[in-house]
């Protein structure tokens, strides 16, 4: 098999999966929530399925900050790491995508502002998007697959922004519901 062939046959391979992981994702959301009850490990599938969602909003930061806010229930350090963890595996569907080689995001201008800047700052650009809230991330993981960017250095700087996000996330729902009880007090 040459190796041309080869990459045809993965970059298909890879655009099925994520075809196949978005519709699955969106054919149990309604159940999302009750994975909650599973603890961290729930948090943690709850995460992969609200990230591998590719340019579809899915409430995965609001789940954080919604555990975070559980009096207690969920340490909101390690809730942050599990959180981040799962995002991180889950956005690897845009990074799959991108890797695919579809062009169908290419021509988007938000696409040719972000694309440069994973060429030229690659793992720092991942770890910035990762790290703030924002809509744009699926199109910066969508251009570090299609600059093939090794998916280790995409992986660990990915994860590394999603941790300090969901951390974010999971100490603002801790302390919220200690600012309102004092206010309300």
């Amino acid at each position: 098999m040459t190796p041309e062939r080869r990459t045809t046959i993965l970059r298909i391979i890879s655009f099925l999966a994520v075809v196949a992981i978005i519709v699955w994702i969106f054919s149990i959301r309604d159940k999302a929530s009750e994975l909650a009850a599973f603890g961290y490990p729930g948090i943690f599938v709850i995460s992969i399925l609200a990230n591998a969602t590719v340019l579809l909003p899915a409430p995965g930061v609001a789940v954080v900050f919604a555990m975070g806010a559980m009096g207690g229930a969920f340490n909101p350090l390690f809730l942050g790491i599990v959180a981040g963890l799962g995002g991180a595996i889950g956005e690897l569907s845009g990074y799959l995508a991108g890797y695919s080689g579809q062009a169908v995001i290419e021509n988007r201008d938000i696409y040719k502002k972000i694309h440069p800047f994973i060429e030229k700052y690659g793992p720092a650009t991942i770890f910035v998007l990762a790290a703030i809230p924002n809509p744009f991330f699926d199109l910066g993981g969508i251009a570090a697959g299609a600059l093939k960017m090794p998916m280790r250095t995409f992986l660990l700087w990915c994860t590394l922004g999603k941790i300090l996000k969901m951390m974010a996330f999971a100490y603002a729902g801790a302390y919220s519901i200690n600012w309102v009880n004092n206010f309300i007090q």
